[in-house]
């Protein structure tokens, strides 16, 4: 089982032709409603892969949070552990420009008040995966993490946003997930002078003893883990959006670790994942499920062995 901590959110999204800069206001058509959220994107990408999922997280009494999980009910994400809150539903703003890149503003509405009581409920043993990430209280990241850990589990931690993890934290952690700008931001949290994503995850390797993952877009993915490296390329596909790729990079990773893979296999998928999440719009709308994971695999990494 994988219980996800983590966000709730609807996501605002809108096409432009660029990002604005600072102060500047830039037009776009139209814009989608989607659900979406850190921790209810990677839910719903490791249950599509394959994971049986629990979520636990907050979401309001408001229309928007019914719109929020509504993608999670309909593909089996188990979420009596969601409570459901007076606050209103997180919210994402995302605009995306014409080459797939985007900005993004998250208001924590719900998110704020998220609890890690939940877990004390939950038959959690040995075998499970706490998944984490950056848009719920750190605090009640700890808690979780300290609940998954005293029950044997292990507990993934995605460091997004990008923001300094508390060492209460770090010392709760099995597996770090970066992008190139969250592994600057570690180092910098860490007093490391390293500027490149392979030599920090590989520092975080040797001398804390977390697997580190540096997700490097479409030039894929380094990671280290007890001394040993792989390096794996990401498929070329065509890109929409970037939007939540890096959340069905995270949710595919777990699942397949959940799975027994190991970490090269979990690589894979991941990196499948991910790259098949660009190629629609949108955050959960475009989270593969497990059989085009399974097939762009086979296309793209039959040589690795």
């Amino acid at each position: 089982m994988i219980v996800v901590f983590g966000s709730i959110n609807i996501d605002l999204v809108t096409r432009v032709e660029r990002l604005p800069g600072a102060g500047e206001t830039v037009l776009g058509p139209d814009y989608a409603v989607h659900p979406g959220g850190k921790g209810a994107n990677q839910a719903l990408a490791a249950r599509r892969a394959g994971a049986e999922v629990v979520l636990v997280g907050a979401a309001g009494r408001d229309g928007f949070g019914e719109t929020a999980l509504s993608l999670l009910a309909a593909d089996g994400v188990a979420l009596n552990q969601v409570a459901r809150l007076d606050a209103p539903t997180g919210a994402a703003f995302i605009a995306i420009d014409r080459h797939g890149a985007n900005q993004i503003i998250v208001a924590a509405g719900a998110n704020a008040e998220a609890r890690a009581d939940a877990l004390r409920h939950l038959p959690i043993g040995p075998d499970d995966i706490l998944l984490l990430q950056r848009e719920v209280p750190e605090p009640a990241c700890i808690e979780a993490a300290r609940l998954m850990k005293g029950a044997g589990g292990r507990v993934v931690l995605n460091l997004a946003p990008a923001g300094a993890p508390s060492p209460a934290l770090l010392d709760l952690v099995d597996i770090l997930i970066v992008n190139e700008h969250e592994a600057l931001v570690l180092a910098e949290a860490l007093g490391w002078p390293e500027r490149e994503p392979d030599a920090i995850v590989r520092r975080l390797d040797a001398e804390r003893g977390i697997t580190g993952v540096a997700t490097l877009g479409a030039a894929g993915v380094v990671s280290w883990q007890d001394g040993l490296r792989q390096r794996l390329e990401a498929p070329q596909v065509a890109v929409v959006d970037t939007v939540a790729a890096g959340d069905s990079f995270t949710g595919a990773f777990a699942a397949a670790l959940a799975a027994g893979a190991s970490l090269p296999d979990a690589l894979r998928r991941g990196l499948a994942a991910g790259s098949l999440a660009c190629m629609r719009a949108g955050a959960q709308p475009s989270i593969p499920y497990a059989q085009d994971i399974a097939a762009l695999v086979e296309r793209s990494f039959s040589q690795a062995g």
